[in-house]
């Protein structure tokens, strides 16, 4: 299958700070995508590289098959919603779709003027005069008339309210149905993404924590309750993700391919969300066990 974005050993540093190491992923084609984690995971240094903002410290990147930003015919294939729905205050809906039109060879004017109207958004009115909801619309209707096989959008609901966020969503979604393009998006709400996403990418301190279809991931993850155990008595078959304990009781969170027959396991299934954070937690608990020993 046709990937949208590949990366190995990709890496962004700024002086001594990583902000994205040792990135390996392969995402396929035909994915709403969700790249998920907490701020100053390396989310937006991904997108960036993807769409040729930035030029990596290490490693490689290819998106639809090239070099990101590699001339006008790459340019045109992706399109791209940064932090904060960008559009230009000063300037009217009308003129961001009379711009988008001089900037991008296959714009389709009929599907942005139709959704704008669908939108009820005022050609005359000047973005700056618009709701928050209403700007993330514009800057959607932006990126999708641009015709892109891979459209990225980097937190762009992120200061919304609830009931603009799943306008927007929901939108995004009726319009990936309609045109059949890949998307990447980025957020750390998970929330956002479990109703419309079916690959997930888990991005924790810089580094990919866990990538794969949603569908695959939920099913082979699992969480463990029983007396207390340790993780190194599990079989080996078991990846420990994340673990708790109590004085009587462990609770374990695994990733395996195979069942699991122990009786003395209560087994429980995870939400995304539950998948999510136990690869966030995994990632704190690290860092406490490597500062405990640089300690002693």
């Amino acid at each position: 299958m046709t990937s949208v974005l590949q990366a190995q050993g990709l890496g962004k540093r700024y002086g001594k700070r990583w902000a994205l190491r040792e990135c390996a992923i392969d995402i396929p084609a035909g994915h709403v995508v969700g790249l998920v984690g907490p701020n100053g995971a390396g989310k937006t240094t991904l997108l960036k590289l993807a769409g040729g903002q930035l030029e990596p410290t290490a490693g490689g990147i290819t998106v639809l098959g090239g070099r990101p930003a590699g001339g006008p015919a790459q340019l045109a294939r992706v399109g791209f919603v940064a932090q904060d729905t960008p559009v230009y205050a000063g300037l009217t809906v009308a003129d961001h779709l009379r711009l988008g039109a001089r900037l991008n060879p296959r714009w389709d004017a009929a599907m942005a003027r139709e959704r704008i109207k669908r939108l009820n958004l005022d050609p005359a009115h000047r973005a700056g005069r618009l709701s928050g909801g209403q700007r993330a619309q514009l800057a959607l209707t932006l990126g999708l008339a641009k015709r892109p096989e891979l459209l990225m959008l980097d937190e762009p609901v992120a200061s919304l309210d609830p009931l603009a966020r799943r306008e927007f969503m929901q939108s995004l979604m009726e319009a990936t149905v309609e045109h059949q393009f890949s998307v990447v998006l980025s957020s750390h709400l998970v929330s956002d993404l479990e109703r419309v996403c079916d690959f997930l990418v888990v991005l924790v301190e810089s580094r990919v924590q866990v990538a794969g279809e949603v569908d695959k991931l939920l099913a082979t993850h699992h969480r463990l309750t029983g007396p207390r155990r340790d993780p190194d008595r599990l079989p080996a078959d078991q990846h420990v993700v994340a673990a708790r304990h109590t004085d009587r009781q462990s609770t374990f969170v695994v990733r395996t391919e195979a069942p699991i027959h122990d009786p003395t396991w209560a087994v429980t299934q995870l939400s995304l969300e539950d998948l999510v954070l136990a690869y966030m937690d995994n990632r704190r608990a690290e860092n406490r066990r490597v500062a405990l020993e640089v300690q002693r």
